[in-house]
């Protein structure tokens, strides 16, 4: 399958120096960049049927966590909120179980799509992830489940909007809340978002919509799918060095399976 087949090349040239360094910026001045229609919707389409096709093969699991992704602090009390525990509940299809033929897998895969994300993100280059599981994941959230306030590991993440909830289930953050590099962990700010005393962004993207986010130190979730229709996302991982595995004990954790 050939990228022009996929990506809508005359809204997003990807190609183009100028074009990037416009979306450069404005990821850098946001951290959030949003490219709605980047894939076109007979890709679209094709990635949904296969997704609901398989959904049989879903590992769906609910868990609790702090918002931090690490285990809870005994000295602070269980309701500060470094220990606050919030819900995370979806599904997911892993990298071995997408088709080599979708078009989710020749997106991932293309040399020109990478190096548009090297651009935009300014990282020298991306590499898969060495295990099979964790490269492409298709995350699947049905009425009531929801993504609970986190900040992630990694530097940026890349989603894939395959099909939107009817209602709910809008991506919220709240930029730049704490300094992860700096030590820096903002407790009364993670506890004025969690309380709903703080404004949050929202974003309801549309099928097709592209998203970069920097995470790693803007809180986030997706709120609860209050609607029937399932809330189906592609999650494309990348690691800036080669040879990267996820390690077994999180891959058990996240797809109830290491292999």
């Amino acid at each position: 399958m050939e990228l022009a087949d996929i990506v809508d090349l005359t809204t997003y040239p990807i190609e183009d120096a100028e074009f990037c360094a416009k979306l450069r910026q404005c990821y850098q001045r946001d951290g959030v960049l949003e490219m709605p229609g980047f894939v076109k919707a007979g890709a679209i389409s094709s990635i949904r049927a296969e997704g609901l096709a398989n959904r049989g093969k879903v590992y769906a699991k609910t868990e609790k966590h702090t918002v931090y992704l690490s285990p809870m602090d005994h000295a602070y009390n269980p309701d500060h909120p470094r220990n606050r525990l919030v819900t995370s509940s979806k599904g997911c299809l892993t990298d071995d179980q997408i088709a080599e033929s979708s078009a989710l897998r020749a997106l991932y895969d293309s040399n020109v799509f990478r190096a548009f994300l090297c651009d935009v993100l300014e990282e020298d280059a991306l590499y898969e992830y060495a295990d099979p599981l964790s490269s492409i994941n298709l995350h699947f959230a049905e009425q009531g489940q929801e993504l609970g306030w986190h900040f992630d590991n990694s530097s940026f993440a890349i989603t894939l909007m395959v099909q939107p909830p009817e209602q709910g289930g809008s991506f919220e953050y709240v930029r730049d809340v704490r300094d992860a590099d700096a030590g820096e962990m903002s407790f009364d700010a993670v506890g004025d978002i969690l309380d709903g005393r703080t404004p949050v962004n929202r974003l309801d993207a549309s099928a097709g919509t592209l998203v970069f986010f920097r995470g790693r130190n803007s809180i986030h979730r997706v709120a609860p799918n209050e609607g029937e229709q399932t809330r189906i996302l592609a999650v494309l991982a990348y690691n800036t060095e080669p040879g990267i595995s996820l390690s077994e004990s999180a891959r058990q954790t996240f797809y109830g399976r290491t292999g």
